[in-house]
């Protein structure tokens, strides 16, 4: 049973207790009965107003949704339609023209663009690798992957055809980012690499290996090693070509991780507090033998003109919390009711973040002397602006100047989407991020025109006319508020971990259309992904976007429903098999196991890196359909027990593994998501994953 201590009038989980007066604290120059006393003063001034945010949210519901009623059918009336939201107040006026006012900002976010990780605080050993991802092998990466069109690897040795062409993609490489007098292909020696060395090549630093160069505000290392395997054999004695890759870094504590109590919180904030100390480890069984994982160093180089410099070694780390709906049982209010959970993020992962600012560990992740945190699921500039006070008063608590914590805004929700000047405006003095997140922007669009009529199915909502223009605005929106040079625009994730040659043909639309990052799944994803900002100048691409005409509202609220259509028996089977699988094999983990994030094979066992995201749209599409008659409950339920049968066949390798049986608790769970969808809160899955996880906790 868990214990809980009376802190300041606070009912605190003893964990949770434990871990900030033993190790958050000490070094902060924080006392700690005070801490407390402001962190409820803090929680009992914000807490109301937390909660007549979430009422208004339901209350705005209630109004489309009377809107759509008798509609349904109908031709859509845009005019109509966007002069109601104006009326009730989903739509709020524009913003007169503005700036972001942003300082103190590191490069890596703010005048560099590359790829960026997104993973689960709980687990430590992908932290490490996230945050080691700053720098990867791209002949590890081309190798070990499908990247190139060349022959498959030769299990347990070396193949020497795939490692040929290898050499040549990572030399053709170098010959577009670092040209010399003669093609690399034709260099026998380091020293000939010097010598015909070319103006726009340069040579920005070197070690006694190495050779490093910069292209596109990103560095390139050509490691010399005659004494390595490759090296050896290769005429210029090229060992590897490592680029700087991930230069940033989601930790999450959010939709890619199952956190449901003080255990489960305890674990990421401590995870956070040794990232943001530099002394995170973790050990682990691999090839029979104990590994140790621990954070990198900082590089060291030699500039040309002799004099030493250091790069940063990590990624640049953001820490995401939870957005406004959840509250936690880790920390009881004086009434007895549960504290909201983000704002226990807020406090608890600024105060981690401190160990950075103050010098107190290790390594540093900021040395712009900023703490980094994404705040999603707001819905508005109304929403924007409490986080905006929230931060504010968490900076006073903590003794820290003004706008120290930066905020990164998701733009995944409809009504932040549709008035998303404004709700940049309202955080304009911290914002250092928007990022479009397709699946949740989907969910929250099927929720919340949910009586409007079914929905097209989900793998057609990617090609429809709102998508572009969503993702098309939050671009030239950005721009248009002065984002560029301070602050990330940034795109969502490539699913598809095992598929890499098809994210290097489909990911450099992200650059290309001004985004200056964009997610990938994995530390080698993240590698062959900066190939696409060598490709393409995004700081110049955006110059180029840069007063284009934002697409229209019109199109942004064009809602997807399928109009008229006759949908077949095997159309629907196959969508309900779809989603219910990809339900079944996503909850299964999260209720079982505590897995939040993980690649779980689809319908056709392709592997996919899956979120609550996806588990929302399904969710959400099912129910939908459920309402308009599209399918029905016997349909759902029978779809349910086939694919039921199909996950278990998928997992039957995993030792931990529990079948899914209509009467346990993963199967209700998944069930329950179905057919509750049109009544959880903006549709979101978080209140019944939260409720069947802590029973399943319970039952042991």
């Amino acid at each position: 049973m868990t214990e809980f201590l009376d802190r300041a009038g606070l009912s605190v989980d003893s964990r949770l207790a434990e871990f900030i007066e033993a190790r958050a604290l000490p070094g902060t120059g924080l006392d700690a009965a005070k801490f407390w006393a402001d962190f409820a003063g803090l929680l009992g001034k914000f807490t109301p107003e937390n909660a007549a945010l979430l009422i208004k949210r339901e209350d705005l519901q209630v109004q489309i949704d009377a809107w759509h009623h008798g509609r349904v059918g109908q031709a859509h009336d845009a005019a109509a339609y966007q002069a109601f939201l104006r009326k009730i107040g989903y739509l709020v006026p524009e913003p007169a023209p503005f700036k972001i006012g942003t300082q103190n900002v590191d490069p890596e976010i703010a005048t560099m663009a590359g790829p960026q990780l997104v993973v689960p605080a709980l687990n430590a050993r992908f932290a490490l690798n996230a945050a080691n991802a700053r720098w990867g092998s791209l002949y590890d990466a081309l190798y070990g992957t499908d990247a190139l069109d060349a022959p498959p690897a030769i299990p347990g040795g070396y193949d020497a055809a795939r490692g040929a062409a290898v050499i040549a993609r990572a030399k053709a490489f170098l010959n577009e980012v670092a040209p010399l007098a003669i093609p690399w292909e034709d260099v026998k020696d380091r020293a000939e690499v010097e010598l015909f060395i070319c103006e726009d090549g340069q040579p920005v630093g070197s070690t006694e290996r190495s050779l490093l160069f910069r292209h596109n505000g990103l560095h390139v290392e050509v490691i010399f090693d005659r004494g390595h395997p490759i090296g050896r054999t290769d005429p210029a004695g090229i060992a590897d070509v490592v680029l700087e890759a991930a230069l940033t870094t989601i930790i999450d504590l959010e939709d890619s991780v199952a956190a449901v109590d003080g255990e489960d919180k305890v674990l990421g904030y401590s995870n956070w507090l040794g990232l943001m100390r530099g002394d995170l480890t973790e050990s682990f069984a691999k090839g029979g033998a104990t590994v140790t994982r621990a954070m990198a160093a900082d590089r060291e180089w030699t500039s040309p003109a002799g004099e030493a410099f250091v790069l940063h070694g990590r990624s640049v780390m953001f820490v995401r919390n939870v957005g406004h709906l959840m509250t936690t049982p880790m920390i009881r209010l004086p009434d007895g009711s549960e504290a909201p959970e983000g704002l226990c993020d807020a406090v608890i992962t600024a105060l981690c973040s401190l160990h950075d600012l103050k010098g107190l560990g290790a390594l540093t992740n900021s040395r712009a002397g900023s703490i980094y945190i994404v705040k999603p699921k707001q819905h508005g500039p109304e929403e924007c602006g409490f986080t905006d006070r929230l931060f504010d008063a968490v900076e006073d608590m903590l003794g820290l100047p003004r706008h120290t914590m930066k905020v990164g805004v998701m733009d995944e929700e409809r009504r932040t989407s549709a008035n998303l000047a404004a709700c940049i405006h309202a955080v304009k003095d911290r914002i250092v991020f928007i990022n479009t997140g397709f699946l949740d922007r989907t969910g929250d669009e099927i929720h919340t025109s949910m009586r409007a009529g079914p929905m097209i199915p989900k793998g057609e909502m990617k090609a429809s006319d709102w998508i572009a223009s969503y993702e098309d605005r939050n671009v030239r929106i950005g721009l248009a508020c002065g984002l560029s040079g301070k602050a990330q625009i940034g795109k969502g994730m490539w699913a598809m971990p095992d598929l890499m040659k098809g994210m290097l043909e489909a990911k450099i639309g992200h650059p290309k259309s001004g985004a200056n990052t964009a997610w990938v799944p994995s530390p080698t994803a993240a590698t062959l992904h900066a190939l696409h900002y060598h490709a393409v100048d995004v700081f110049a691409r955006q110059q180029e976007i840069a007063g284009e005409a934002v697409p229209s509202l019109d199109r942004l609220l064009n809602i997807p429903v399928a109009a008229g259509r006759n949908w077949s028996e095997a159309e629907i089977a196959r969508e309900l098999d779809n989603n219910c699988q990809g339900i079944l094999g996503y909850v299964v983990r999260w209720i079982d196991q505590g897995v939040g994030c993980s690649k779980v094979p689809d319908i056709d066992d392709v592997g996919l890196m899956e979120d609550r995201a996806t588990l929302r749209i399904a969710s959400q599409a099912l129910a939908n359909w459920l309402l308009h008659g599209v399918c029905s409950e016997t349909q759902v339920d029978a779809a349910l027990v086939r694919m039921a049968a199909k996950v278990d066949g998928q997992n039957a390798g995993d030792p931990l593994y529990e079948k899914l049986t209509p009467d346990g608790i993963a199967y209700r769970a998944a069930r329950a998501l179905i057919f509750d969808g049109v009544t959880q809160p903006s549709g979101y899955t978080e209140p019944l994953l939260h409720k069947f996880r802590q029973a399943k906790k319970a039952a042991g």
